[in-house]
């Protein structure tokens, strides 16, 4: 007789179908574990054996085959316990035999028989549930689990209340989603004094959906405006808080099944590496990018990080996904962010003239910037110069405005973006930063004193070809936060000073 139950192998957000067969047959006493599993899995053996012990219960003197197909899928993880121990005990008659058919299963067990929570629980469900299956998970991973929704979901404390549910003498209810909560107080832009070119830039930015970089020297701000980011951003919506949850769902980041709709703000150390920014490592764990998917992902001290580093975010920012190639599988991680990025303007940190100026000006500014790859800056749509910040600013009160209001110009720029996608089809982008092709030219149409003079700025050559298709779309931005139906002279002229186009597109700007 051979006793099944489904699991799952994770491969980057989506959970592949495994089977997990156990077979009782003669020879040595023994777990032998078959299918292509990594070291955690091969370990269940002893984790199954002992919590079998600390139930009181004793394995057949059989020699116990345990198979985890595909054979050919690699498996990570110590997900697998509460499958195989599943199965052993349907084997064994613990369990009605057909008591399983209908669930998949995931958890660690403990020496004691208690099961212990694990990652991708909210994925897992999600699998199951297109399987036409319930999911059984740790008791710790329920909340997250019910996120899933129709998914019928078990999740015991321990493999004794899971014997005594399926034997109908304790039956266990389903759980409930965890809370909503709220992401904690976001910084408010009322602190910030003074900056106004800065904060307009900002506004821009968070209304389409746009790339920003903020170059000044210390003390300017910088910092400060980008953690104020997330206060004027929409929340999440339903579909992108399921997205963003699953992703932080296999990373482990989700605790006792609370999820927030404020937008995630990831803001790595200038030392990460390659792997900790777009993925990768021993198990093809997410990187920041992807664990800001959705939100706002804030690189301070842009070119003290690595080459390599900085250049592997150039395909993520284009195509919003993150392939991580592996000898045997390329996983995907969804990793559609909006960078936020800060300089200064030289290795001293003050650059050319003025307080505390570089005597190394400006061959130290080349040097410096220089660092960051021209393709990494092409896109980044918005690059502002941050003065340091006057101290008639600092003696003045608070100011009148602050993120509630930036938040609502921004809610409605970003409505009238919803209402033209939806009128051109379900494909369309809803940011303008994701605008391209016939949606872009239709949306975005210019009129002839703004082709004349985005032109004239290509010709000059401050503009690539990529330059040019994001100039358009931060104009539409800022046609929509003034409500204006058309992409006008005005709006092309302030999308070019913020393009850093320099004094050719200048002097086209005021002829």
């Amino acid at each position: 007789m051979v006793a099944r139950v489904v699991t799952v192998a994770f491969q980057g957000v989506d959970a592949r179908r495994v089977d997990v067969e156990v077979q009782l047959t003669r020879g040595e006493h023994a777990i032998v574990v078959v299918g292509l599993g990594d070291k955690a899995v091969a370990e269940s053996r002893e984790r199954v054996r002992g919590a079998f012990m600390g139930l009181g219960l004793s394995l057949p003197g059989k020699r116990i085959i345990v198979n985890l197909a595909p054979g050919d899928l690699p498996k990570e993880g110590s997900h697998y316990d509460l499958a195989i121990a599943l199965t052993i005990m349907a084997d064994m008659g613990i369990i009605p035999p057909d008591a399983l058919t209908e669930w998949a299963a995931v958890g660690e067990l403990s020496l004691d028989g208690t099961i212990s929570p694990v990652a991708g629980a909210l994925p897992a469900a999600v699998a199951a549930g297109a399987m036409g299956l319930g999911l059984i998970c740790p008791e710790a991973c329920g909340p997250e689990a019910a996120w899933a929704g129709g998914t019928r979901i078990l999740a015991p404390r321990s493999l004794i209340s899971l014997i005594n549910h399926f034997r109908g003498t304790q039956i266990l209810s389903s759980p409930k989603p965890g809370d909503v909560v709220d992401g904690g107080r976001v910084p408010d832009l009322r602190d910030v004094r003074g900056q106004e070119q800065a904060k307009r830039a900002l506004e821009i930015a968070a209304a389409g959906g746009h790339n920003l970089l903020f170059c000044g020297p210390p003390g300017s701000g910088k910092s400060m405006l980008a953690q104020r980011l997330p206060g004027i951003l929409p929340p999440l919506s339903a579909a992108e808080l399921l997205e963003t949850s699953m992703v932080h769902s296999v990373a482990g980041l989700i605790a006792r099944g609370q999820l927030t709709r404020t937008r995630p703000f990831r803001s790595p150390h200038h030392s990460a590496s390659m792997a900790a920014l777009t993925g990768g490592g021993l198990k093809a764990k997410p990187g920041e990018v992807s664990l800001a998917h959705n939100g706002v992902l804030f690189l301070d001290e842009l070119p003290e990080f690595s080459a390599q580093a900085l250049d592997s975010l150039r395909a993520p920012l284009e195509t919003g996904e993150v392939m991580v190639a592996r000898a045997n599988a390329h996983i995907r991680y969804p990793a559609r962010v909006q960078l936020v990025a800060a300089q200064n303007p030289c290795r001293c940190g003050h650059g050319g003239p003025g307080k505390g100026w570089c005597g190394k000006a400006p061959r130290c500014q080349r040097d410096y910037q220089g660092r960051v790859s021209g393709p990494l800056i092409d896109r980044i749509d918005l690059q502002v110069d941050v003065p340091p910040v006057a101290a008639a600013d600092l003696a003045l009160p608070p100011p009148s405005e602050g993120s509630a209001e930036v938040a609502a110009r921004v809610a409605q720029a970003r409505a009238l973006q919803a209402g033209r996608a939806e009128a051109f089809g379900e494909d369309a982008p809803t940011l303008n930063a994701r605008a391209e092709g016939d949606f872009l030219e239709k949306a975005a149409a210019l009129n002839d004193p703004a082709r004349a003079l985005l032109a004239r700025a290509a010709d000059a050559g401050q503009l690539t070809a990529r330059g040019w298709t994001r100039a358009i779309r931060l104009a539409r931005t800022i046609a929509d936060l003034e409500g204006a139906d058309s992409v006008g002279r005005i709006h092309v002229a302030e999308a070019l000073i913020y393009r850093r186009v320099g004094a050719g597109a200048e002097s086209a700007a005021g002829g």
